[in-house]
């Protein structure tokens, strides 16, 4: 049995390979702090913001297995050090590296953190006839729920109701989901794989 020992390497393993991420980052600057502890978690919240942008609060708490005034300390130095960047999602205040993203971005972004947002712009982008019987079939989840969302996504002018069901920006959409894929679930990650397929060029 592995006790808490085993619960603190697991948490050291993880933040030195998100560490890692962030220390590579072109924009670090050091505090200065020679608690190698502390230094550790606030690299390790930078590279995880870096992987995984759009990331909120909780979630990056809890993945890095942080306390939460430790991460709220952190999370405030790196934005008073101008390396990271928050956008505000409704509830939530989601993070990004800073001057990594436009504003347009960051709202796809901040969709794509979400469920059933996410999984009805992974299933247009692969299915551009689907209804919105096919997303709720698709998703599991009520025909209300769909409308709700929908009326979100077009409100953010990523979704265009119109004719059926559009995703907007197309293109943007995807790129975003092919470059994070990793970071999202396996629908995206699948769809990331075939989007070779899915991009028509004409020179």
């Amino acid at each position: 049995m592995g006790g808490d020992g085993s619960v603190d390497e697991s948490k050291r393993a993880t933040l030195r390979r998100f560490a890692a991420l962030g220390a590579a980052s072109p924009l670090t600057r050091f505090s200065g702090s020679d608690d190698t502890g502390e230094s550790d978690a606030r690299e390790a919240i930078a590279g995880y913001v870096s992987t995984t942008p759009g990331a909120h609060f909780s979630k990056i708490r809890d993945d890095l297995q942080l306390g939460t005034g430790e991460t709220q300390h952190h999370l405030r130095q790196l934005a008073e050090d101008a390396r990271i960047e928050s956008y505000r999602d409704g509830d939530y205040r989601r993070f990004f590296t800073a001057g990594q993203f436009a504003d347009h971005e960051m709202v796809v972004l901040s969709y794509l953190r979400r469920d059933t947002p996410r999984g009805m712009l992974v299933a247009l982008l692969s299915d551009p006839s689907a209804t919105g019987g096919d997303l709720a079939e698709y998703l599991d989840v009520s025909r209300p729920t769909v409308s709700k969302y929908a009326s979100e996504l077009e409100s953010a002018g990523l979704l265009s109701r119109e004719d059926g069901y559009a995703v907007e920006h197309p293109e943007t959409v995807l790129t975003l989901i092919v470059r994070y894929a990793d970071s999202f679930d396996e629908q995206a990650a699948d769809l990331a794989a075939r989007a070779a397929d899915l991009v028509s060029y004409d020179p």
